[in-house]
Protein backbone atom coordinates (compact mmCIF):
# COMPACT_ATOMS: atom_id res chain seq x y z
CA UNK A 1 0.00 0.00 0.00
CA UNK A 2 1.09 3.41 -0.83
CA UNK A 3 1.75 6.13 1.72
CA UNK A 4 0.30 9.45 1.88
CA UNK A 5 1.67 12.60 2.54
CA UNK A 6 4.50 12.81 5.11
CA UNK A 7 5.93 10.79 7.77
CA UNK A 8 4.03 12.32 10.70
CA UNK A 9 0.66 13.06 8.43
CA UNK A 10 -0.59 16.29 8.42
CA UNK A 11 -2.64 16.60 11.98
CA UNK A 12 0.65 18.16 13.44
CA UNK A 13 2.95 16.50 16.11
CA UNK A 14 2.42 13.41 17.85
CA UNK A 15 4.84 11.15 20.27
CA UNK A 16 5.97 7.78 20.18
CA UNK A 17 9.24 6.02 20.63
CA UNK A 18 10.65 4.47 17.16
CA UNK A 19 11.43 1.17 17.72
CA UNK A 20 11.83 0.12 13.95
CA UNK A 21 8.52 -2.19 14.20
CA UNK A 22 8.29 -3.95 10.59
CA UNK A 23 5.91 -3.00 7.95
CA UNK A 24 3.55 -6.05 7.07
CA UNK A 25 3.89 -6.19 2.70
CA UNK A 26 0.19 -6.91 1.58
CA UNK A 27 1.60 -8.67 -1.21
CA UNK A 28 1.58 -8.92 -4.63
CA UNK A 29 -1.94 -9.63 -5.55
CA UNK A 30 -4.02 -7.10 -3.29
CA UNK A 31 -7.64 -9.30 -4.00
CA UNK A 32 -5.78 -11.42 -1.68
CA UNK A 33 -5.54 -11.30 2.49
CA UNK A 34 -2.23 -11.96 3.98
CA UNK A 35 -1.27 -14.74 6.47
CA UNK A 36 -1.04 -13.06 10.15
CA UNK A 37 1.69 -13.15 11.91
CA UNK A 38 1.05 -13.03 15.37
CA UNK A 39 2.12 -10.25 18.20
CA UNK A 40 4.21 -9.66 20.80
CA UNK A 41 1.25 -11.71 22.87
CA UNK A 42 3.56 -9.93 26.05
CA UNK A 43 2.99 -6.26 25.02
CA UNK A 44 -0.44 -4.68 27.28
CA UNK A 45 -1.97 -1.97 25.67
CA UNK A 46 -1.42 1.27 27.32
CA UNK A 47 -5.19 2.68 26.58
CA UNK A 48 -8.14 0.89 27.79
CA UNK A 49 -10.25 -1.01 25.50
CA UNK A 50 -13.75 0.52 24.64
CA UNK A 51 -16.55 -0.49 27.27
CA UNK A 52 -18.76 -2.89 26.45
CA UNK A 53 -19.16 -7.10 26.52
CA UNK A 54 -20.32 -7.52 22.99
CA UNK A 55 -17.02 -7.16 21.22
CA UNK A 56 -16.34 -10.26 18.78
CA UNK A 57 -12.99 -10.92 17.73
CA UNK A 58 -12.68 -10.88 13.94
CA UNK A 59 -10.16 -12.17 11.54
CA UNK A 60 -6.65 -10.08 11.57
CA UNK A 61 -6.19 -10.98 7.53
CA UNK A 62 -6.16 -7.00 5.49
CA UNK A 63 -9.52 -7.19 4.43
CA UNK A 64 -10.27 -5.73 0.49
CA UNK A 65 -12.98 -7.68 -0.98
CA UNK A 66 -16.45 -6.49 -1.20
CA UNK A 67 -19.81 -8.26 0.73
CA UNK A 68 -21.61 -7.68 -2.54
CA UNK A 69 -19.59 -10.32 -4.17
CA UNK A 70 -17.32 -9.97 -7.95
CA UNK A 71 -19.53 -6.72 -8.78
CA UNK A 72 -19.29 -5.14 -5.55
CA UNK A 73 -17.40 -2.27 -5.12
CA UNK A 74 -16.30 -0.21 -1.48
CA UNK A 75 -16.28 3.44 -1.31
CA UNK A 76 -14.13 4.04 1.68
CA UNK A 77 -13.62 7.79 2.48
CA UNK A 78 -10.43 8.45 4.79
CA UNK A 79 -9.37 11.32 7.26
CA UNK A 80 -12.45 12.90 8.12
CA UNK A 81 -14.91 13.90 9.13
CA UNK A 82 -14.97 17.48 8.40
CA UNK A 83 -17.36 19.97 8.24
CA UNK A 84 -16.75 21.64 4.79
CA UNK A 85 -16.32 18.51 2.72
CA UNK A 86 -18.02 15.25 4.78
CA UNK A 87 -21.69 16.79 4.63
CA UNK A 88 -21.20 17.15 0.91
CA UNK A 89 -19.95 13.40 0.40
CA UNK A 90 -23.18 12.50 2.11
CA UNK A 91 -25.14 14.32 -0.12
CA UNK A 92 -23.89 12.87 -2.86
CA UNK A 93 -23.81 8.80 -1.57
CA UNK A 94 -27.88 9.57 -0.72
CA UNK A 95 -28.86 11.11 -4.12
CA UNK A 96 -27.04 8.06 -5.44
CA UNK A 97 -28.62 5.44 -2.51
CA UNK A 98 -24.58 4.41 -1.97
CA UNK A 99 -23.29 3.71 1.27
CA UNK A 100 -19.49 3.68 1.90
CA UNK A 101 -17.29 2.85 5.15
CA UNK A 102 -15.97 6.25 6.73
CA UNK A 103 -12.27 5.92 7.90
CA UNK A 104 -12.23 8.39 10.53
CA UNK A 105 -9.47 10.09 12.72
CA UNK A 106 -10.09 10.51 16.59
CA UNK A 107 -9.52 13.96 16.93
CA UNK A 108 -11.63 14.58 13.86
CA UNK A 109 -14.24 12.61 15.16
CA UNK A 110 -14.59 14.14 18.82
CA UNK A 111 -14.47 17.65 17.41
CA UNK A 112 -17.62 16.87 15.13
CA UNK A 113 -19.47 14.34 16.71
CA UNK A 114 -22.79 15.81 14.96
CA UNK A 115 -21.16 14.54 11.59
CA UNK A 116 -20.24 11.30 12.85
CA UNK A 117 -23.92 10.65 14.08
CA UNK A 118 -24.81 11.39 10.37
CA UNK A 119 -22.53 9.55 8.69
CA UNK A 120 -24.01 6.21 11.08
CA UNK A 121 -27.69 7.51 10.63
CA UNK A 122 -27.33 7.39 6.73
CA UNK A 123 -26.33 3.73 7.17
CA UNK A 124 -22.74 4.11 6.64
CA UNK A 125 -20.26 1.83 8.27
CA UNK A 126 -17.37 3.65 10.71
CA UNK A 127 -13.48 2.62 10.39
CA UNK A 128 -10.98 3.52 13.22
CA UNK A 129 -8.21 5.57 11.40
CA UNK A 130 -5.84 6.15 14.52
CA UNK A 131 -6.01 9.47 16.76
CA UNK A 132 -3.56 11.32 15.03
CA UNK A 133 -3.06 9.85 11.25
CA UNK A 134 0.72 9.35 11.89
CA UNK A 135 1.74 7.32 8.19
CA UNK A 136 4.96 6.39 10.63
CA UNK A 137 3.52 5.12 13.30
CA UNK A 138 4.68 1.12 12.48
CA UNK A 139 7.73 2.40 12.92
CA UNK A 140 6.93 3.23 16.74
CA UNK A 141 6.40 1.17 20.30
CA UNK A 142 3.43 -1.14 20.53
CA UNK A 143 2.25 0.50 23.58
CA UNK A 144 2.15 3.33 21.55
CA UNK A 145 0.28 1.76 18.37
CA UNK A 146 -2.12 0.41 21.19
CA UNK A 147 -2.51 3.92 21.73
CA UNK A 148 -3.58 5.41 18.53
CA UNK A 149 -5.71 2.27 18.02
CA UNK A 150 -7.80 2.04 20.87
CA UNK A 151 -8.11 5.61 22.11
CA UNK A 152 -9.45 6.98 18.39
CA UNK A 153 -11.63 3.70 19.01
CA UNK A 154 -12.91 4.94 22.18
CA UNK A 155 -13.39 8.42 20.48
CA UNK A 156 -15.21 7.75 17.51
CA UNK A 157 -17.83 5.42 19.56
CA UNK A 158 -18.54 8.02 21.86
CA UNK A 159 -19.05 10.85 19.26
CA UNK A 160 -21.18 8.04 17.31
CA UNK A 161 -23.37 8.11 20.30
CA UNK A 162 -22.40 4.37 21.16
CA UNK A 163 -21.63 2.74 17.90
CA UNK A 164 -18.39 0.91 17.72
CA UNK A 165 -15.87 0.91 14.65
CA UNK A 166 -15.92 -2.21 11.91
CA UNK A 167 -12.57 -1.79 10.45
CA UNK A 168 -9.33 -0.29 10.96
CA UNK A 169 -7.24 0.90 8.39
CA UNK A 170 -3.79 2.08 9.10
CA UNK A 171 -2.54 5.20 8.06
CA UNK A 172 -0.76 4.83 5.16
CA UNK A 173 -1.29 0.92 5.09
CA UNK A 174 1.54 1.51 8.19
CA UNK A 175 0.11 -1.76 9.96
CA UNK A 176 2.38 -4.15 11.98
CA UNK A 177 0.97 -7.92 12.69
CA UNK A 178 0.83 -6.41 16.56
CA UNK A 179 -1.45 -3.82 15.49
CA UNK A 180 -3.95 -5.99 12.83
CA UNK A 181 -4.04 -8.39 15.70
CA UNK A 182 -5.39 -6.13 18.25
CA UNK A 183 -7.57 -4.23 16.15
CA UNK A 184 -9.50 -7.37 14.91
CA UNK A 185 -9.31 -8.58 19.03
CA UNK A 186 -11.70 -5.68 19.52
CA UNK A 187 -13.54 -6.29 16.35
CA UNK A 188 -12.19 -4.36 14.24
CA UNK A 189 -11.02 -5.27 10.62
CA UNK A 190 -8.26 -4.43 8.91
CA UNK A 191 -9.05 -2.70 5.80
CA UNK A 192 -6.95 -2.04 2.98
CA UNK A 193 -7.53 -0.88 -0.26
CA UNK A 194 -7.08 -2.10 -3.90
CA UNK A 195 -7.58 1.46 -5.94
CA UNK A 196 -5.71 4.46 -4.43
CA UNK A 197 -7.39 7.52 -6.36
CA UNK A 198 -4.63 9.89 -4.94
CA UNK A 199 -7.31 12.62 -4.65
CA UNK A 200 -5.01 13.73 -1.90
CA UNK A 201 -2.00 15.17 -4.37
CA UNK A 202 -5.06 16.97 -6.34
CA UNK A 203 -4.31 15.63 -9.75
CA UNK A 204 -7.63 17.11 -11.18
CA UNK A 205 -11.36 15.20 -11.64
CA UNK A 206 -10.27 13.76 -14.52
CA UNK A 207 -7.15 12.32 -13.54
CA UNK A 208 -9.14 10.92 -10.47
CA UNK A 209 -11.98 9.36 -12.53
CA UNK A 210 -9.59 7.85 -15.11
CA UNK A 211 -7.31 6.23 -12.36
CA UNK A 212 -10.50 4.36 -10.81
CA UNK A 213 -11.45 3.39 -15.03
CA UNK A 214 -8.02 2.08 -15.50
CA UNK A 215 -7.58 0.18 -11.76
CA UNK A 216 -10.82 -1.08 -10.54
CA UNK A 217 -10.08 -4.69 -12.12
CA UNK A 218 -7.19 -4.46 -9.36
CA UNK A 219 -10.18 -5.27 -6.71
CA UNK A 220 -13.33 -3.48 -5.54
CA UNK A 221 -12.26 -1.43 -2.42
CA UNK A 222 -11.75 2.37 -3.49
CA UNK A 223 -9.82 5.05 -1.37
CA UNK A 224 -11.23 8.71 -1.31
CA UNK A 225 -10.91 11.41 1.44
CA UNK A 226 -13.14 13.60 3.00
CA UNK A 227 -10.54 16.19 4.97
CA UNK A 228 -7.25 17.36 4.57
CA UNK A 229 -7.24 19.85 2.23
CA UNK A 230 -9.45 21.09 -0.87
CA UNK A 231 -11.71 18.01 -1.59
CA UNK A 232 -13.86 19.55 -4.51
CA UNK A 233 -11.95 17.77 -6.92
CA UNK A 234 -13.34 14.54 -4.97
CA UNK A 235 -16.27 15.48 -4.68
CA UNK A 236 -16.86 16.31 -8.16
CA UNK A 237 -14.85 12.69 -9.07
CA UNK A 238 -18.00 11.32 -6.90
CA UNK A 239 -19.80 12.68 -8.59
CA UNK A 240 -19.37 11.52 -11.81
CA UNK A 241 -18.30 7.95 -10.43
CA UNK A 242 -21.26 6.57 -8.94
CA UNK A 243 -23.52 7.19 -11.47
CA UNK A 244 -21.35 5.51 -13.73
CA UNK A 245 -20.28 2.56 -12.06
CA UNK A 246 -24.11 1.73 -11.66
CA UNK A 247 -24.77 2.13 -14.88
CA UNK A 248 -22.02 -0.46 -15.63
CA UNK A 249 -23.44 -2.77 -13.24
CA UNK A 250 -21.54 -2.11 -10.16
CA UNK A 251 -23.64 -2.43 -6.88
CA UNK A 252 -22.13 -0.51 -3.69
CA UNK A 253 -21.60 -2.24 -0.41
CA UNK A 254 -19.17 -2.51 2.55
CA UNK A 255 -16.16 -4.94 2.74
CA UNK A 256 -16.00 -8.04 3.91
CA UNK A 257 -15.49 -8.46 7.96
Amino acid sequence: MARHGGGRGWYGKVIGAALGVAMLATGASVWTTQAVTPGDSSAKPTAPATPGSDVKPVAATIAHASEDGPRGVNITIDDGPDPVWTPQVLDLLREYEVKATFCMVGTQARAHPDLVKKVVADGHRLCDHSVSHNTAMDKDSQAYQSQQILDAERMITKASGGVRPMYYRAPGGAFTPYSRQLAASRGMRPLGWNVDTKDFELPGTDAIVATVERELPNGPTLLFHDAGGDRTQTVEALRRLLPQLKEQGYTFGFPVR
